[in-house]
């Protein structure tokens, strides 16, 4: 009897000793507890005039719109020049900002779009079927002493949104993701040591692609920063994160941060912060959803019901906060009615801006203050009063000045330039979202 109670009691501990081993490996592997990463515009290398700057950013945003709203409403009517992919629409468009990520052992350093969008961490990698062309060497698996393919059994390959097991390999993990612009990447889930600014992070899952398009360029893949198990802030472990896009200036990097050091920096901010509830969406759980109430143009409220901005009851509709998407949509006929305030409160005359891609613009060739109307967007708890430079956009070589909001299909989506100079923080654990006017190019 004793001897079967001393079984037992070894038993025990020693599965308590694994337990606990094991909790200490999940919890140590990423131990760090802070990380700066600083980003760049995805036009930053190139010798572009303000105008085609204009006419390329405002492109890929609305595609990336069209995109969406095709994922999210499932409109199959909207018209973008191309069919619906075959494959899951994992990935929204070309995004506006790019990291660098070390990759592998030896490490090597690839441009990675960030997306607040999507989950998955992927890069080209050879032997390579179809490769976009980047400024970088491909990355070479064969190379590395601590890259692994996951297998199909394991947790992460089954959260992906398409995939299949591979016949060699011990069964193992390949991807395929299509997108609605008909752009794809396909490859293997596989895990691998990671620099990420300038703290190293191990067994990272990511895709190894090896079948890709064209669609994203100045990178050689993505980084995802949704809120599925995928993404890059998720296997990290951090609660929170934030960026702050610095003004239209290319030369000016954005800093992203993450943990302990996702805290307001009272020398750079230059008002209060406010914050507001964070709300998911269970048919596109990786979406930052917002409870956006209503807007403020001028000094008038605008008569737009809430329920003009609000999730419906099948997933559709509601508001997004993007990193991806440079302008600021919003659903058709609240669009409508903030245009129409615009054009009544501002005393400048109507131009054809069309060729720049914007829907209203004004003549205005002087670099004064041109007297547009305050704007405020009013979210659940937080009132987002906008600086001029966020709404309206000034082009001194054509005289246009266009604002940076435009009509959706369907979904409002709160774009980058609406959040630029204010310091964005997404806490995950509190599922709140909160933004403080900053300098951005003071942090």
């Amino acid at each position: 009897m004793k001897t079967k109670n001393l079984h037992n009691i070894l038993t025990l501990t020693t599965i308590f000793i694994l337990l606990i081993s094991s909790c200490h490996a999940k919890s140590s592997k990423h131990s760090v507890k802070h990380l700066r990463i600083d980003l760049r515009h995805i036009d930053s290398t190139g010798n572009f005039s303000k105008y085609e700057l204009l006419q390329r950013m405002t492109h890929r945003s609305h595609q990336r719109m069209i995109q969406l709203t095709r994922r999210i409403s499932n409109l199959a009517h909207i018209e973008s020049g191309q069919e619906l992919g075959a494959q899951t629409d994992a990935y929204l468009g070309t995004g506006e900002f790019v990291m660098d990520v070390g990759v592998g052992t030896p490490s090597l350093s690839f441009p990675g779009i960030i997306d607040t969008g999507s989950d998955l961490v992927w890069t080209q990698c050879k032997p390579c079927v179809r490769c976009f062309n980047q400024s970088t060497a491909l990355f070479d698996p064969s190379r590395s002493s601590t890259y692994k393919q996951l297998p199909c059994k394991s947790d992460l390959c089954k959260a992906l949104p398409a995939s299949q097991c591979g016949k060699t390999n011990n069964y193992s993990c390949q991807y395929a993701y299509g997108y609605a612009d008909l752009s794809f990447t396909q490859g293997n889930l596989s895990s691998e040591t990671m620099m990420l600014g300038s703290q190293e992070f191990k067994n990272i899952a990511f895709g190894c692609a090896n079948n890709n398009s064209d669609g994203f360029p100045q990178s050689s893949g993505l980084v995802g920063l949704g809120r599925g198990p995928l993404s890059l802030t998720s296997q990290l472990g951090f609660k929170k994160f934030s960026h702050c896009f610095a003004s239209l200036d290319l030369k000016k990097k954005s800093p992203m941060l993450f943990g302990s050091l996702v805290r307001i920096n009272a020398s750079a901010a230059t008002g209060s912060t406010q914050s507001t509830p964070l709300l998911q969406n269970r048919e596109f759980p990786s979406f930052y959803y917002l409870s956006l109430l209503g807007i403020t143009v001028g000094t008038t409220k605008l008569n737009i019901p809430s329920s003009t901005f609000a999730l419906n009851s099948d997933g559709g509709s509601g508001t997004i906060i993007d990193s991806g998407t440079t302008l600021t949509y919003l659903q058709p006929k609240a669009y409508n009615i903030v245009r129409k305030a615009f054009v009544s409160q501002t005393k400048l005359h109507v131009a054809d801006g069309s060729t720049t891609g914007f829907d209203l613009c004004f003549k205005a060739t002087s670099n004064t203050t041109f007297g547009v109307p305050k704007l405020i967007l009013h979210f659940l708890g937080a009132d987002l009063d906008l600086p001029e430079s966020n709404y309206f956009i000034h082009d001194k070589d054509s005289g246009l000045l266009c604002s940076t909001i435009m009509p959706s299909f369907d979904s409002a989506i709160i774009g980058n330039m609406l959040q630029q100079n204010f310091f964005v923080i997404y806490d995950i654990g509190k599922n709140k979202l909160s933004f403080t006017p900053t300098q951005c190019d003071k942090l």
